[in-house]
């Protein structure tokens, strides 16, 4: 893996953090617009706000992926754990380890806030995902249902 840098974005950082996002939502076939975009934007630079957001650059300042996570409370516990809402990786930089390294991140961070477990989704046929997140984390056994209220 070449060496890379994870951080917050700051303001300098959003014309390459919207780029990696719309092509996450790209990736999931989600339409984005500019209010989905600047709504997002404006909850990970609020340090008030749950959700939090980390971009992934090379050594030469190329921003390749991004990660969105917050705490989740987990009731049946009577704890906070983490949730990773969002993890891409730009296609070009696929098979460089920059999802594990923001998945490490994500840890890293949860250690820091006590977080005995980090949980997330992702899509059934997201097969490349997949092996990465088989390789460094455990498959539950529930299923996800949604509900349009």
């Amino acid at each position: 893996m070449s060496t890379i840098t994870i951080e917050r974005p700051g303001e300098a950082d959003r014309a390459d953090w919207l780029r990696l996002f719309q092509g996450y939502a790209e990736f999931y076939r989600v339409a984005m617009d500019d209010e989905i975009a600047a709504t997002t934007w404006e909850w990970i630079q609020d340090p008030s706000h749950v959700q939090e957001g980390v971009i992934a650059r090379t050594a030469d300042g190329m921003a390749v992926g991004l990660a969105h996570y917050r705490a989740m409370p987990s009731p049946l516990r009577g704890i906070e754990i983490g949730f990773l809402d969002d993890l891409f990786v730009d296609p070009e930089a696929r098979g460089d380890r920059i999802g594990e390294a923001l998945i490490g991140h994500v840890a890293a961070e949860g250690r820091k806030r006590g977080w005995p477990k980090i949980r997330w989704i992702t899509a059934d046929d997201n097969y490349r995902a997949r092996t990465l997140y088989d390789r460094v984390a455990t498959k539950t056994l529930w299923n996800v249902y949604e509900l349009i209220p």
